[in-house]
């Protein structure tokens, strides 16, 4: 497993990457962890180097792998 922390993004926090089942997880600061699965390492590799976390995760990412909800995020507050 493989991660990287974005300290200077607003949107997302980290990234892992599974080099075995190519799953990428990123977790966001307000909503929590997803998993993008089929992800190439090539992807997470350039994910990494980008300038802007969020416009990378846009262009690449959203809307080009299938994704859920980590099932492992624990859940608190009133809209749990």
């Amino acid at each position: 497993m493989r991660a990287h922390r974005f300290n200077r993004s607003s949107t997302i926090d980290r990234i892992s990457f599974d080099d075995d089942a190519n799953i990428l997880c990123v977790s966001f600061r307000q909503t929590g962890k997803y998993l993008y699965y089929d992800v190439p390492a090539a992807i997470f590799e350039a994910f990494c180097r980008a300038p802007s976390a969020g416009a990378f995760f846009n262009e690449h990412i959203k809307d080009h792998f299938r994704c859920r909800r980590d099932p492992e995020r624990r859940r608190f507050g009133p809209n749990a």
